[in-house]
């Protein structure tokens, strides 16, 4: 019996806000820029030769583990928050990225590593309520596809106080609304 969504939050949220990829990021677009044909090939060497290596935290960081937080709040078999990871990176980059799901211990356990293509595309397979990406171009392509997206663009403060346990805090900015 495939598991019941109907009253579950379905976050999806992009390989690159969850977490830190800059440096990788770089080397693909400092490569890009000097020799485009190589530019792919030179990240997948980078990425599998660290797949070990856990990723620092991302700006969605934060944000998706205090959403996880609240499934130990969950009565019944759903869950009420369910994280699914959509990155337009290779399933075998993405390697990096589950590893570090499993290394911090993050209770996510679907993901889509779409291999360049759109992830707009994937969002009602994974039955997503919500895209969080750090892309604003991404974010107004999964708008246009008629889903609900938002763009991260800030980390949080490092001199925030500590949010007591169990609660999770979201201010919206509708300014572009």
């Amino acid at each position: 019996m495939p598991l019941d969504l109907s009253n579950t939050l379905v976050v999806g949220i992009s390989a690159t806000a969850l977490f830190d990829m800059a440096e990788s990021d770089q080397i693909f677009r400092k490569t890009f820029e000097s020799d485009p044909d190589t530019a792919i090939e030179k990240y997948r060497e980078f990425m599998l030769a660290h797949e070990d290596e856990p990723l620092k935290p991302g700006t969605g960081y934060p944000l998706i583990k205090a959403l996880l937080g609240l499934n130990q709040y969950q009565q019944g078999n759903s869950p009420l928050v369910e994280v699914v990871v959509m990155s337009q990176n290779s399933p075998d980059t993405g390697l990096r990225v589950l590893n570090t799901i499993r290394h911090d211990k993050l209770n996510i356990t679907r993901s889509a590593f779409t291999a360049g293509e759109t992830v707009a595309d994937y969002l009602d397979a994974f039955d997503v309520d919500l895209f969080l990406t750090t892309n604003v171009k991404d974010a107004q392509q999964v708008i246009d596809s008629k889903n609900c997206a938002a763009a991260i663009l800030k980390a949080p403060p490092t001199d925030a106080p500590e949010i007591p346990e169990g609660q999770v805090r979201i201010a919206f900015d509708g300014d572009a609304v």
